[in-house]
């Protein structure tokens, strides 16, 4: 059997499967489940996860479950250099391949028939929250590994890291990574699956990560709600206020956020590549807009550079607001909202978050009291530049596979991990690639994962790992 038609079957008969199970189970990470643990959804999946794993024909294959104190599971996975892949005592030549297993929470939207925790196959898509992101990535990493070694190709020793708390901003991440820092040694190629692709028709790698930084804005002016015809006029609105507040922050009008500390220079690298991939690939035929609603920007490019290397604010959540429909009339007493802040991939995000509460919190209108609770930053990363033996090892892998050369974009989305393993170890090399292609939605509703791309990158990343071993 090719390792082509290992890779098929495999995905075809056990993997798939696998994935609907996975589905299944509401493991949402950590933030949006602050009783994970009580819960136990979390630990059901890595259990089905470490199985399967376990289970595979991988010569020196082990898996193990790390928990330290206090912080959620990270699955491990190790496997010694197979072949002609040169054998290091002290781990300097490993390879490390990354992906995570819990998952954002439902969101609201789904269409008929459809549901976070409902797999549903239709066509090549299979529904569901987290299969794309990143439920996939364990068992595309271990039948890598394994088609590779059934295929005769050679490996350098390699590193499965598999956590569960990526999506609340890899808290326990740093921990872990501290724990493992002699096993893990100092990897010359980092593999994350947990990033997107511009269409399903190649590989993608991705360039930059935006940073992330977020936090909730809370006013208040009352002890308790008041009848909004008694009170309004004299007590300032909470909500009002709360505008005030995001006007220092942000041009209402154009969506530009107004703070230098949010912003960095754009390489020229960066720069040209989002020309070029832009002038072949629009993003805006990307998003399912409503009515006539158009983007920020005409011009192709400055949309690519808009959602990779410019800071963005989003309102994602909100207290203090009743719905419509049982909306009193009523003075609130507080509005709180929820900020998510996407910043350039070389932006300090700690700087950035302080500049940001100081913001929002000072000198308050009409005296109200302004908070800015739960403050989160994280780092973005841009990938060094690629190595000729990698990009020659992308561009073969995407031929033979995919029949089209590799292309590269930068991603809007967060890494933290990446952030962390580039400043671990500068000298690495990155490959970050992932099946978040047009449509999939992830963290919205009617994610959906696309199979036949799932498959075609877990070939890619068999022979990524054998030309990494005879470079």
């Amino acid at each position: 059997m090719t390792l082509s038609q290992h890779v098929r079957q495999v995905w075809a008969d056990e993997i798939v499967p696998e994935l609907c199970a996975y589905i299944a189970i509401p493991c949402v990470s950590c933030d949006y489940d602050p009783d994970w643990k009580a819960h136990g959804h979390i630990d059901r999946a890595v259990e089905q996860v470490r199985s399967w794993c376990a289970g595979r024909t991988i010569a020196g294959l082990t898996v193990e479950v790390m928990e330290l104190p206090g912080l959620s599971p990270l699955i491990v996975a190790e496997v010694p250099a197979f072949g002609s892949g040169r054998a290091d005592d002290n781990n300097n030549d490993t390879v490390v391949l990354y992906g995570h297993l819990d998952k954002q929470p439902e969101m609201t939207g789904w269409r008929d028939g459809l549901g976070p925790w409902t797999p549903v196959i239709e066509g090549d898509r299979l529904y569901g929250r987290g299969g794309a992101d990143d439920g996939y990535s364990a068992f595309a990493s271990l039948l890598a590994i394994e088609a590779a070694q059934l295929a005769g190709l050679s490996h350098t020793r390699l590193i499965v890291l598999i956590e569960a708390s990526e999506e609340s901003g890899s808290p326990d991440l740093t921990t872990y990574l501290a724990a493992l820092r002699e096993r893990i040694g100092s990897p010359t190629l980092v593999l994350c699956l947990d990033s997107g692709c511009i269409d399903y028709e190649r590989l993608w790698v991705t360039t930059s990560l935006r940073g992330v930084i977020g936090g909730v804005l809370r006013v208040d002016v009352l002890e308790e709600g008041v009848h909004s015809g008694e009170a309004s006029g004299v007590v300032p609105s909470s909500f009002r206020i709360a505008r005030q507040l995001l006007e220092r922050l942000e041009d209402s009008t154009t969506g530009r956020l107004l703070l230098p500390e949010l912003y960095a220079d754009i390489p020229a690298d960066r720069l040209a590549q989002a020309a070029d991939t832009a002038a072949e690939f629009p993003i805006e035929g990307h998003y399912p807009w409503a009515g006539d609603t158009r983007p920020m920007s005409d011009d192709p490019t400055q949309q690519l550079l808009g959602r990779t290397w410019m800071p963005t604010l989003s309102i994602t959540g909100a207290d203090g607001l009743p719905p419509t429909g049982r909306a009193g009339n009523v003075l609130r007493p507080y509005t709180a909202l929820a900020l998510s802040l996407r910043l350039p991939p070389t932006v300090d995000a700690d700087r950035a978050l302080a500049a940001v509460a100081e913001c929002l919190t000072a000198d308050p209108p009409s005296g109200a009291t302004v908070q800015f609770l739960r403050p989160d930053a994280a780092n973005g990363w841009n990938a060094p530049t690629f190595s000729p033996w990698l990009q020659s090892a992308l561009d073969d892998a995407s031929s033979a596979v995919f029949g089209k050369q590799t292309m590269a974009f930068g991603e809007g989305g967060s890494i933290p991990f990446m952030g962390m393993l580039g400043e671990m170890f500068p000298a690495a090399q990155f490959v970050i690639t992932g099946v978040l292609g047009p449509g999939s939605n992830a963290h919205g509703p009617n994610e959906f994962i696309h199979l036949p791309t799932a498959v075609r990158l877990t070939e890619c990343l068999a022979r990524v790992l054998h030309a990494h071993a005879t470079r």
